[in-house]
């Protein structure tokens, strides 16, 4: 059986420890976007060799920048195909600005498994620390696949985000570049959904598409440059759900609305008369 609720929720994964370097940190915004304008001092700031400023999103690729292999999904109670599998939603909460270099150890579980009838959502958090064993930032990251409902699990609910009934207060054209997921892969996700035509098309897609974290730090990314001044410190916490898909090389159409003390964001591909790309998007300042 693919998937077991009874031993899958509550599970705890492998631990694991990684480091990381300022070299990462620039390659990882590279492949968000960043610099793009090469006489730009904030976005030079992003790629510094000694001390880059680290968008939280960074969170969601540390612990496994260097691998050079294809994820799999395969954790207590859960055995699924890769070509199933799609990104459905992720939020990083940074509990202190992310340090440009560092030592940490990450523990995740398995917490919930949602039965959609045709489709299994597997939600985790993962809780990572610093050697001195204080939080640097949580995550909590769903998965949806396709064809794996069905097993009797409860469905779930959903969190949605409520839009303003007005105008945006910002509007951001943000294009990405054909080779971008090519890019984006060097930073430890090497699933060939995004790199592998026939992969892609087996999975019933045209062609390879972005990374749905590419997607999300490259918004994270816009909006902190164009509504945040570039102060990623003032993003304490970054949340969205993946509504569809972004293919490399098109241009993300990014809406922010001002509510409270938060920023509610939408982004849709321009190039396909605004399909969605990213709903439920919430950036959130420190706790």
């Amino acid at each position: 059986m693919p998937i077991d609720p009874t031993v899958a929720v509550g599970a705890e994964l492998p631990e694991v420890s990684f480091s990381w370097s300022p070299s990462d940190v620039a390659l990882y915004h590279l492949a968000v976007g960043a610099a793009a304008d090469p006489l730009d001092a904030g976005g030079l700031a992003y790629v510094d060799d000694v001390t880059p400023k680290v968008l939280p999103t960074f969170a969601t690729v540390a612990a496994t920048f260097h691998a050079t292999e294809a994820p799999k999904v395969s954790f207590p109670g859960v055995d699924i195909d890769l070509a199933k599998v799609v990104h459905g939603s992720q939020q990083v909460t940074a509990h202190r600005p992310l340090p440009p270099e560092g030592k940490a150890t990450t523990r995740t579980r398995i917490v919930e498994v949602q039965d959609k009838g045709s489709a299994a959502v597997i939600i985790q958090e993962g809780v990572t620390v610093d050697d001195a064993g204080e939080p640097l930032w949580t995550t909590r990251s769903s998965i949806f696949a396709k064809g794996e409902g069905g097993f009797g699990g409860e469905r779930g609910s959903s969190a949605r985000v409520d839009y303003p009934e007005r105008a945006p207060d910002h509007r951001l054209s943000v294009p990405t570049l054909p080779q971008q997921a090519l890019l984006y892969r060097l930073c430890g996700d090497r699933n060939p959904l995004h790199s592998d035509p026939a992969f892609a098309e087996s999975a019933g897609f045209p062609r390879p598409i972005l990374h749905g974290l590419c997607t999300y730090g490259t918004v994270c990314r816009a909006v902190t440059d164009s509504v945040l001044g570039g102060d990623v410190a003032a993003v304490g916490d970054f949340s969205a759900t993946f509504a569809g898909v972004v293919f490399p090389g098109e241009t993300v159409d990014v809406q922010v609305w001002e509510v409270d003390d938060r920023l509610v964001i939408r982004a849709t591909v321009a190039d396909r008369d605004g399909a969605p790309a990213l709903g439920n998007v919430v950036c959130a300042p420190p706790r």
